[in-house]
């Protein structure tokens, strides 16, 4: 049995990085882990072959190989998966899908032959069942949650690690709290599963053995929800397994309580966590009530975050406008909170309702839904009726993204960030691959921001100032000059 593992197209997003990408020639951020985990779940008989369109085209000869075409989508990768169906389809393919997109709109892809929906250590066994007895049904769903525990190691073999910047590894599933327009709870629940830290290190220890030595990304929607485990667990053993295998950096999803939690923090960063993505959403009091974001309330978040970067952690942020509490004073107390907090990295989205929300029923029987959400998290689109016109909500939104992104304002937050973060000193080992990457970038960056680019003034002006100041963190400030490069053209791409 021949299938084929194909991960749709990402459109060109915030967390796509495909203009940064460009400057260390890679394709695409990180492989997909579901689809790689769900290859060793399937049967050891089978022939496996991952194509993911981020990196490669899906060719004549893939479909003439495949008996099978099993796909994989989150939201944003709708029209992809559409077209990848249908191109499967033409060939004469039994499609089976999962993931995110299908979990909640299984109804709008007739073409597919059958859905294994929910998390797949559960309805996967049933259908592979099914299919070996010739009689699979169309749908398999669950509303039980799988313990992970039993999860094999993602099948790293398929993927062709010189195509991607980074590696994605997970170690728990689900989130303790209640945001009401966050479908995590919806799709994990509300008690988060963990890993052990024997399968994480086995994880670990495949990509370094297949010659892994850069960035690994927790795809954790919350790595602290479980602090207990992670604790006395996980980090006790990633800081063991580090010792003589320094240089890979890892980043993850947070909570804004990690600030609560000093030693806590100094253990993530002696463990090699160097990046956290916080969802802060809003420095609006009232909108952080309204959406049950109590973790956030109550604070002082600017110095919350201050407190994360000087233990030794870079604080990317997500934010949220169009809450029913905002106004149009909110557009700017949002731009001065993330100039203030040094929040380089900071997506800025309006308000969607994703189906199995509280967000999305309650403004379903308010008779305020419109169509469904793009999965984009900066596109200026949004799924509900807001408040406030939506004329004004997309000028707001509009205005906010050209003044945090715009050359001198960003620059200038880099530089904020630089000085209050306090990295470890660490050795790392040379690698010439990224070394070679790294060099790259560093002349594209000189060339494309430095002396064609609209921004050179303000890239040259952080180039001598890291220099002099910040020495240490001087590959950082070019890495981040680039990031702003890729986000003022997606930015401009979508909003502005």
């Amino acid at each position: 049995m021949n299938v084929l593992l194909i991960y749709p197209e990402i459109p060109d997003t915030f967390w796509s990085f495909k203009h940064a990408l460009k400057f260390i020639r890679k394709k695409a951020a990180s492989p997909p882990l579901g689809l790689l985990t769900v290859a060793s779940m399937l049967p050891s008989g089978w022939t496996k072959r991952l194509v993911d369109i981020n990196v490669r085209k899906l060719t004549n000869e893939d479909l003439a190989w495949a008996d099978y075409a099993l796909i994989s989508a989150m939201t944003v990768q709708r029209d992809s998966a559409y077209k990848t169906i249908a191109q499967c389809k033409e060939a004469g393919l039994r499609v089976i899908a999962g993931g995110p997109l299908f979990t909640t709109e299984y109804e709008q892809f007739e073409a597919v032959d059958h859905f294994v929906l929910n998390e797949a250590e559960l309805t996967l066994p049933a259908f592979l069942e099914d299919l070996a007895q010739g009689c699979a049904k169309r749908v398999y769903a669950t509303s039980d949650f799988a313990d992970i525990r039993k999860t094999p190691s993602p099948m790293w073999e398929l993927a062709h690690f010189r195509d991607y910047a980074s590696m994605s590894i997970q170690f728990s599933r689900g989130c303790p709290f209640n945001c009401d327009f966050c479908n995590v709870t919806a799709l994990f629940g509300h008690r988060p599963r963990t890993k052990s830290a024997t399968q994480m290190i086995a994880e670990l220890e495949s990509l370094y053995h297949l010659g892994w030595r850069s960035g690994i990304f927790f795809v954790d929607d919350n790595l602290i929800g479980n602090k207990r485990h992670l604790r006395t667990d996980l980090l006790p053993a990633l800081i063991e397994w580090r010792k003589d295998k320094k240089g890979v950096p890892f980043g993850t999803e947070v909570s804004i309580n990690l600030a609560d939690d000093e030693q806590l923090i100094q253990m993530m960063v002696k463990a090699g966590f160097d990046t956290v993505f916080i969802g802060i959403e809003t420095p609006n009091e009232d909108s952080l009530a309204e959406c049950s974001k109590k973790q956030n309330m109550n604070r002082d978040l600017v110095e919350d975050v201050k407190r994360i970067q000087r233990a030794g952690l870079q604080v990317q942020g997500g934010f949220i406008l169009g809450f029913d509490n905002d106004s149009t004073l909110t557009f700017r107390r949002l731009t001065d909170f993330i100039q203030k907090s040094g929040i380089v990295t900071a997506m800025v989205g309006l308000l969607q309702a994703p189906p199995g929300t509280k967000l999305y029923e309650r403004l379903k029987q308010a008779g305020r839904l419109l169509d469904r959400i793009s999965g984009d998290n900066v596109d200026g689109t949004t799924n509900i009726i807001p408040a406030m016109s939506l004329d004004a909500l997309r000028k707001g939104y509009k205005d906010v993204l050209q003044h945090i992104y715009s050359p001198e304002v960003y620059y200038q937050r880099v530089k904020t960030f630089l000085r209050e973060y306090r990295p470890p000193q660490i050795k790392v080992p040379l690698n010439f691959h990224h070394v070679s990457a790294n060099t790259h970038a560093f002349i594209r960056s000189i060339f494309q921001l430095g002396i064609v680019g609209k921004e050179r003034f303000q890239y040259w002006k952080l180039f001598l100032w890291t220099l002099a100041r910040r020495p240490r963190a001087f590959p950082l400030a070019i890495t981040l000059a680039i990031y702003g490069h890729h986000f003022r053209k997606t930015c401009k791409l979508h909003v502005l």
